[in-house]
């Protein structure tokens, strides 16, 4: 149950980090985004490591643990972030989001073909409500979004003279300004999705190459492995110049999703080192639910919030529940026969 909560707190910070993101993007690019997340994730991540007195676990670790933390560092802060602020660049969040989201399947495929892990009939009922729970939230988030901009230019007709000009002319830019790259945008979020949907599964092996390691200290090495990875993106001609001309209002919405985007990854480590993948994964994707939520609350003039999303967000969160406890348990007041029905091991061991 630790390793579930870690999970869910793992969540609800990944999501606050998504949604400071995204109001420091609205006028700053994804290199600016990237080159605070990264850097400041890792120191955060130092401090951490230094505040829990587990400095000294850095060099406990095996060779096998390294790399894959090396890896997941490089795979999930580097590429994988790169491809998921690019997607939405591209076409728009509610687009790529659910795109992005098949890390969910990807994921405990990976977890079946080589950690071998359990995967039930209410697992598997479990996925699908919370798939797709958080897919219908998302839609409806975007029909909504469509149906509100539909209102907004419809209301423009009903000014005369210059008033509906202005109106007109302070709104058509910003429409017009913004053509989804479908193509394009897919291609990264698919590849987005792949990234997200594999990096737990290194830090998993990585753990199991080092049982007791400090999860702090690991999630320390896997950041300084992505750090120098993006260093080299500097080297790049005109990145210093496009860093440098950060605006000082975006500052506070880049630093904040840097610390808490460091604070989401030293809970999803803790999970993973106590938790099978299997459990952990899906409760992580409550980040799409809860993004809703906290999205209303700091971004109210970009979000929409209506019933239908709250729908999407109970059945996403009681997917999520299937999944996570154990299935033994939970079936014991049932009858017989549907107990049985529920335990049936689709896969693993």
């Amino acid at each position: 149950m630790l390793g579930i909560l870690y999970a869910a707190l793992g969540a609800f910070t990944f999501s606050l980090n998504n949604v400071t993101m995204r109001r420091g993007v609205v006028t700053g690019s994804v290199l600016q985004g990237m080159a605070f997340t990264v850097p400041v994730g890792g120191f955060s991540f130092l401090v951490m490591t230094i505040a829990f007195g587990e400095l000294g676990q850095l060099i406990l670790f095996p060779t096998v643990a390294l790399a894959w933390l090396a890896c997941q560092g490089i795979v999930h802060f580097v590429v994988g972030r790169y491809c998921n602020y690019r997607s939405n660049q591209l076409m728009g969040v509610n687009l790529s989001a659910p795109v992005i989201q098949l890390q969910v399947p990807f994921a405990m495929l990976l977890a079946v073909l080589t950690l071998h892990e359990r995967f039930t009939v209410l697992q598997a009922i479990g996925s699908v409500l919370m798939l797709g729970g958080s897919f219908a939230a998302q839609a409806e988030a975007g029909e909504a979004s469509t149906t509100a901009s539909a209102t907004l230019s419809a209301s423009l007709t009903t000014f005369d003279g210059p008033v509906q000009e202005g109106l007109a002319r302070s709104h058509v830019p910003r429409k017009s300004t913004f053509r989804p790259q479908v193509f394009s945008g897919y291609l990264f979020a698919f590849a987005a999705a792949a990234c997200y949907g594999s990096s737990p599964l290194m830090a998993r092996q990585a753990f199991l190459h080092a049982p007791g390691a400090s999860t702090v200290a690991g999630g320390c090495l896997a950041y300084a492995a992505a750090t120098v990875v993006f260093s080299l993106a500097l080297l790049k001609p005109g990145s210093w110049r496009d860093i440098k001309a950060t605006k000082p209002e975006n500052l506070p919405w880049f630093l904040a999703a840097a610390v808490l985007v460091a604070i989401s990854q030293a809970l999803v480590y803790a999970s993973l080192a106590i938790a099978p993948l299997m459990v952990v994964t899906p409760i992580l994707q409550l980040s799409l639910v809860f993004r809703l939520f906290l999205s209303q609350l700091i971004n109210r003039d970009y979000e929409v919030m209506n019933s239908s999303v709250f729908v999407g967000a109970f059945t996403a969160v009681l997917g999520s529940i299937l999944v996570s406890l154990n299935t033994n348990q939970l079936t014991t007041a049932l009858p017989t026969a549907m107990a049985e029905f529920l335990r049936y091991r689709l896969v693993g061991h």
